[in-house]
């Protein structure tokens, strides 16, 4: 694996630390005025999501892990498992569902995603901002109940429950904030 230094940290990047594999989320290069530089770090842990800081000497080496990044689309549900297509290669992956945290509430056959792989080892997957989904259930909306953001609940396709707008029904399409959860508009 190769080493980088500590001035070299980017957002992004994957560290091999002697716990585990963090990504960097957040860092800072601090000078005081006395005594030597340091860099501040914030590290995510990619196997459990839990956050650490971290502070580091400038300029000490630390491993970097290599991490593949793959686009690859779902093909279908196996059970408990989402298995996904390498577009490139064809190649097929199982991917179980505790891997994919809360993308799993996105996930549609034919959507791609960018997974992480270090080494055998899935560690990551990466879905887009917003996803189109359909209305499952829902309840109708009341006549002359327009009361303005006024909300109701509505299951979509893959189980996921959002808050939409009154005149959304069954069938609807909507786009949906994949980081939040939020509905966001009608299609």
């Amino acid at each position: 694996m190769p080493a980088i230094t500590t001035n070299d940290l980017k957002n992004g990047i994957t560290l091999q630390l002697d716990n585990g594999l963090f990504q960097v989320i957040g860092f800072q290069h601090v000078k005081p005025g006395k005594g030597g530089a340091f860099v501040r770090t914030k590290l995510r842990n990619v196997r459990n999501g839990s956050v650490v800081e971290r502070t580091f000497n400038a300029g000490i080496r630390v491993e970097q892990a290599i991490v593949d990044r793959r686009d690859m689309q779902l093909l279908y549900r196996d059970g408990s498992d989402y298995v996904f297509m390498n577009i490139q290669t064809y190649e097929q992956l199982n991917v179980p569902a505790p891997v994919l945290g809360s993308a799993a509430d996105y996930m549609v056959e034919q959507m791609v995603a960018q997974i992480a792989v270090h080494g055998d080892e899935i560690i990551g997957v990466d879905i887009p901002p917003s996803v189109e989904l359909e209305v499952a259930d829902t309840d109708p909306g009341l006549q002359g109940d327009r009361v303005s953001g006024a909300r109701k609940p509505a299951t979509l396709s893959t189980g996921k429950v959002v808050q939409v707008p009154l005149f959304v029904e069954i069938g609807d399409r909507v786009r949906v904030d994949t980081r939040t959860g939020d509905y966001m508009t009608r299609v």
